[in-house]
């Protein structure tokens, strides 16, 4: 595979703009699991426990060369948790590889195992966060992997609720490491203090059915938790979650063009976000008033779910596309060097990035 580029700018960087080169990093006409064997796999598709065209990334995480997504739990699917290499000398785009195992997916209702995959993310440390919907008879769950470790997995906490488990985002203090979870268009967050071992729900400004939720970069006091409700943002300090409230009111920012699914804060300040049958993302300085700049436009106009964003340790922006647009709807990887890490690193003191790469600046629209 010939990897192609495409000029593109990103706003909210930087003062400065420069180009940033956008690498297809796989493409794939069918995604497909990395069976036990041939026989296996022959099996699942006969009794349909697995069917390929099912297969839908939702969430994406990455750490060191490997690269995690969780998948949409649509019948057929029986691994929502799967990894892959960030790079292959292979022209062939590679198969997902069930992660940490085969073993840790069973069945629905097997509480002992990984049901349902959603949000994930990697703290300073190494270890994959993974937020698990459970089932209608087992709880929500949040695993860590040790990525530095052999992969260790541990069960860490089970949350007394099924089900609607969406994003999360971590919030490593002095005092403790917080998570903080959005369940799909509910009107509470749920804490998890990783300290005490304990979960409470927080109840927001009545009315206010969330969907996503960002956090802002450690070095911004107070900082902030950023949820969107359809395209209205609102925020909130996070300060008073740390002490055990269970009311707050978040303050309206603005309004997206649509509902993000998912929206990521880099260390310097800017969201980008994904929306609901948007062929587009779109990226925001949160220093300055809610002024939406697209800065990718490329996946298909009916996708209820086009993009995955994440990014690295190294200032990459990492994204999943699925484009209904070519003759056979393809999933495709790609990656850009933007500068900036995730929320979860300071920014340099001398405010550059840390990581080579771009700054920002309005892009033009892409159509490749």
């Amino acid at each position: 595979m010939t990897p192609f580029f495409a000029t593109f700018f990103l706003l909210g960087l930087s003062s400065v703009a420069a180009t940033t080169n956008f690498n297809q990093v796989y493409e794939w006409k069918e995604l497909d699991y990395e069976w036990p064997s041939e026989a296996s796999r022959s099996k699942a598709l006969k009794d349909k426990t697995f069917e390929p065209d099912n297969i839908s990334p939702h969430f994406i995480a990455v750490y060191g060369s490997r690269l995690f997504l969780s998948l949409e739990s649509y019948g057929g699917i029986p691994v929502t948790l799967v990894s892959l290499p960030t790079s292959s000398a292979s022209s062939a785009p590679p198969k997902l590889t069930p992660f940490p195992s085969w073993d840790m997916h069973g069945k629905i209702g097997d509480c002992d195992k990984i049901e349902e995959a959603r949000g994930l993310e990697v703290d300073s440390v190494g270890r994959l966060w993974v937020l698990d919907s459970g089932s209608n008879t087992c709880k929500a769950k949040l695993w860590t992997i040790d990525l530095a470790n052999n992969d260790q997995t541990k069960l860490i906490h089970e949350i007394d609720i099924n089900h609607s488990m969406h994003d999360l985002v971590l919030d490593e203090t002095p005092n403790g490491t917080f998570a903080y979870i959005t369940r799909w268009r509910e009107e509470h967050i749920v804490v998890f203090s990783l300290e005490r071992n304990q979960s409470w729900f927080v109840h927001c400004t009545p009315g206010l059915r969330l969907i996503s939720i960002a956090l802002s970069p450690k070095d911004q006091e107070p900082r902030q938790l950023y949820l969107a409700k359809s395209k209205e943002l609102y925020s909130f300090s996070v300060a008073a979650l740390h002490n055990g409230t269970r009311r707050v009111n978040p303050k309206l920012i603005g309004n997206w063009t649509g509902p993000p699914y998912r929206m990521l804060m880099d260390n310097q300040g800017t969201v980008y976000a994904a929306f609901l049958w948007k062929n587009y993302a779109s990226s925001w300085n949160s220093s300055q008033p809610l002024q939406e700049q697209r800065f990718r436009e490329a996946a298909g106009k009916d996708s209820y779910w086009p993009f995955t964003i994440a990014l690295d340790q190294n200032g990459t922006l990492w994204m999943t596309v699925f484009d209904t647009n070519r003759e056979k709807p393809s999933q495709r990887l790609l990656k850009a060097a933007v500068g900036a890490k995730s929320y979860m690193f300071e920014a340099p003191p001398d405010g550059s990035s840390g990581a080579e790469g771009n700054v920002a600046g309005k892009p033009p629209k892409e159509e490749y």
